[in-house]
């Protein structure tokens, strides 16, 4: 349901910046789909690649080889992600908070001495700050959706409105938040997270237990179309791929 979701935020013809995992599968079943003209960049240099098969990693050959252009990794983030040519990023987080800032560098302890140690920033604050929008894949519990983070990685809405503008960010911002349970969105006047879609299945109660602070919920709550019988062929072709290259 997250990867099909996350698919359809995907647009034909839009230039999508893609992490491996869930974003990668995403958006190569949007190009199976919907959107056979969606421009896949990868970190690696790779710029339209067209995978026949979910690559392994932003390492995988079959990135270059089937890439229109590949460059260095400098150029990705100095000529096409910071100048903003980039219209739709995805991220991961392990802790996100109501205005969908995001962390995935530490969590409990400080910085020198966490309880954990997560793998860093690595493409994420540009990402965060540059895409024209971001899309933010992650699964929804208590410990991940917290009222406040323990290390600010990448940039959401920072405190509120304003934040992003005041601080020189030229993207957007994250768009939508898909998690296992529905769809959030910011509210266009304070930036708060909102629940505006449910998953089938999935309930409000589901949904507010699973957050850390007090879940706006949308007065036109919607529920998520179910994944349509070709998105599911499409998807697992994909992972039959996968489990061959693997």
């Amino acid at each position: 349901m997250m990867t099909v979701a996350a698919a359809r935020q995907l647009h034909d013809g839009s230039a999508c910046f893609v992490g491996i995992g869930l974003p990668s599968t995403a958006a190569n079943l949007a190009r199976a789909t919907h959107a056979p003209r969606l421009v896949l960049v990868y970190e690696s240099g790779c710029l339209g690649a067209k995978p026949s098969r979910l690559p392994l990693s932003i390492g995988d050959g079959i990135l270059a080889d089937t890439a229109d252009a590949v460059v260095s990794v400098p150029e990705v983030f100095n000529y096409w992600l910071q100048p903003g040519r980039i219209d739709v990023g995805f991220l991961g987080a392990a802790q996100l908070d109501r205005f969908a800032n995001i962390n995935t560098t530490v969590v409990g302890g400080d910085y020198a001495a966490p309880d954990v140690r997560l793998p860093g920033a690595g493409g994420a604050p540009e990402i965060a700050a540059s895409c024209r929008e971001v899309v933010v894949v992650v699964r929804q519990s208590a410990r991940s959706f917290v009222d406040r983070l323990d290390f600010v990685t990448s940039v959401g809405f920072g405190s509120g409105p304003g934040d992003r503008e005041r601080w020189g960010l030229t993207g957007r911002g994250p768009r939508v938040v898909i998690t296992d349970l529905g769809i959030l969105e910011p509210d266009p006047t304070t930036c708060e997270l909102t629940l505006t879609s449910l998953h089938p299945g999935a309930s409000v109660q589901q949904a507010m237990d699973a957050t850390g602070w007090d879940l706006k919920v949308a007065a036109d709550l919607a529920t998520t179309p179910a994944p349509q019988p070709e998105e599911l062929r499409a998807l697992r072709a994909l992972n039959a791929t996968l489990r061959t290259a693997s």
